[in-house]
């Protein structure tokens, strides 16, 4: 299987020379490199996510929509579904 670390993350917007974030998006595992967003609010509307079908964690810790996204950080975006 495959580590995080091992993986090439796919560069969304190349061209953007700022401040950028890497994301592992789940159950895809898919990792992505693309500019940083200021809040988890706009990170899941850069990838065309509703607030409430994913969650977004950084060390392990679940983010709300509103907390501050930082530079180089590396987050987690899982989505999620409910049945029912």
């Amino acid at each position: 299987m495959t580590t995080v670390e091992e993986k090439t993350a796919r560069v969304l917007r190349p061209d953007h020379k700022g401040a950028r974030v890497t994301v592992l998006l789940q159950p895809e595992e898919t990792l992505l490199s693309l500019p940083r967003p200021k809040t988890a609010r706009q990170l899941l509307e850069a990838l065309h996510l509703a607030e409430e079908s994913a969650l977004v964690a950084r060390n392990g810790d679940l983010l709300t929509p509103d907390r501050r996204i930082w530079p180089d950080d590396d987050l987690l975006v899982r989505k999620v579904a409910s049945s029912g």
